[in-house]
């Protein structure tokens, strides 16, 4: 295999398998309380940030605590930024003392990782290519070609000595990648010097390259065509932590984020900021550990997933459609509602293309009424009040693989026609 080519991962690969994992963004920035990029937001002096460093003192990062909430969590894996843009190393190195065992007397990443390890977790580190601190900076480098040597050199050293220090690990997640694209950043390179000291890594794109999987951030939308993904998104609306932001998501919000990650067969990577003492948030944990005692009831809903989407114009093979009532997920023969809204006694569900078998509220062991007419079914006996205090699931046992259609109209026309909209739309329906 080239070095520098994506890897193949196999349908039997841990990526694929993994689902959901725990992002966590920390750094020097978190004790500045207000986001992950206040440094160039603010335009803070390098000096000031080396001042800052004096400061730092993170008694509050536990990470056998991070690990044991992300496993109980149901999470496979972990993706800890080791240096963010800021360029504070949360690592022993020898190229900088502007690193957390200069200032702090802690190598966090090697906590981290040892504690992943300790508990079967996978393990992702974040690095940015670029930072704010050192010099020459990538401004300098888009200047000057001396400065574009040295910059380039840095980051590579920066790398290698990273993949070197902490051997294995599952995937380097780059970031950071203003203001180049893979040529400058010599992104063929790069990862070819990482591959021979770790043959068997995973790359993200965010060098320039496609990497061995995509990185939407923001939104769950598989790449069509589809490969490998993981979907990057906050528990709130920083990645770093901001004292101002409470806006949280529910666990029923991050449980539907996951039911749409499973749709699309790709993962869904969950940010927490610590506090500056690098302490999680107390709604965030309570928010985690919801989710992980929904993950317990309902897990087989997401874990092993088949595709299950659809095209606003075209079907372009895909096999779902969407719900007034919540998310499908789809695995073999097996068809799951994630009935977020939960419509009561009774619930329909048409545009079924195949004959459903068996209905039963996931986790009850106990079959439900239900009658079929055509591509509709009619459940009965269902209690009135949602059964489940996140997200009820209901699972449809079918004589085949499930595919849904139900499109804009009354029925479906024997004549081709889209599915919903006939002009480009300005609709995510992801």
């Amino acid at each position: 295999m080239n070095a520098t080519a994506p890897q193949k991962i196999d349908a039997n690969h841990w990526f694929l398998e993994a689902r959901f994992g725990m992002f966590i963004h920390y750094g020097l920035y978190s004790m500045l309380e207000r986001g992950e990029w206040m440094m160039n937001r603010e335009r803070l002096s390098p000096d000031e940030m080396q001042a800052l460093a004096g400061r730092f003192n993170p008694t509050g990062f536990d990470a056998g605590r991070l690990c044991d909430l992300a496993v109980e969590t149901g999470m496979r894996y972990v993706t800890l930024t080791t240096m963010h843009h800021e360029g504070f190393r949360l690592y022993d190195t020898a190229l900088s003392e502007f690193n957390s065992v200069r200032h702090g007397g802690r190598d966090l990443v090697a906590e981290l990782v040892a504690a992943a390890r300790a508990r079967g977790l996978r393990i992702a580190l974040y690095h940015s290519l670029n930072n704010w601190t050192d010099r020459p900076d990538a401004a300098d480098a888009l200047e000057s070609q001396t400065a574009y040597d040295e910059f380039i050199g840095h980051t590579f050293e920066r790398i290698r000595e990273l993949v070197t220090r902490f051997n294995p690990i599952d995937v380097l997640w780059y970031d950071g990648w203003w203001p180049f694209t893979a040529e400058r950043w010599q992104a063929e390179k790069m990862n070819a010097m990482v591959h021979e000291i770790q043959p068997h890594i995973l790359f993200n794109g965010r060098n320039g390259l496609p990497g061995d999987f995509g990185t939407p951030e923001g939104h769950l939308s598989a790449p069509s065509p589809w490969r490998p993904w993981e979907g990057c998104m906050t528990l709130n609306d920083h990645w770093g932590y901001h004292r101002g932001d409470h806006h949280w998501k529910g666990a029923d919000e991050v449980v539907s984020l996951l039911g749409l990650a499973a749709s699309g067969r790709g993962n869904l990577l969950l940010n927490i900021g610590p506090r500056g003492d690098g302490s999680v948030p107390e709604a965030s944990v309570a928010i985690l550990e919801q989710v992980g005692r929904w993950m317990a009831r309902n897990g087989e809903a997401v874990r092993g997933t088949d595709i299950f989407t659809f095209g606003l114009r075209e079907r372009q093979g895909h096999c779902g459609d969407w719900s007034h009532q919540g998310l499908f997920t789809r695995k073999g023969n097996t068809l799951y509602h994630l009935a977020r809204y939960w419509p009561g006694s009774r619930m329909v569900v048409g545009g079924l293309e195949t004959e459903v078998k068996r209905v039963r509220l996931l986790g009850s062991g106990r079959d439900l009424p239900f009658t079929q007419k055509k591509d509709t079914v009619t459940v009965t006996g269902l209690p009135e009040a949602a059964p489940d205090p996140v997200c009820p699931v209901v699972e449809f046992a079918c004589a085949s693989a499930p595919t849904m259609v139900l499109g804009g109209g009354m029925r479906i026309p024997r004549a081709p026609h889209p599915p919903y909209d006939p002009c480009p739309s300005d609709i995510n329906h992801g």
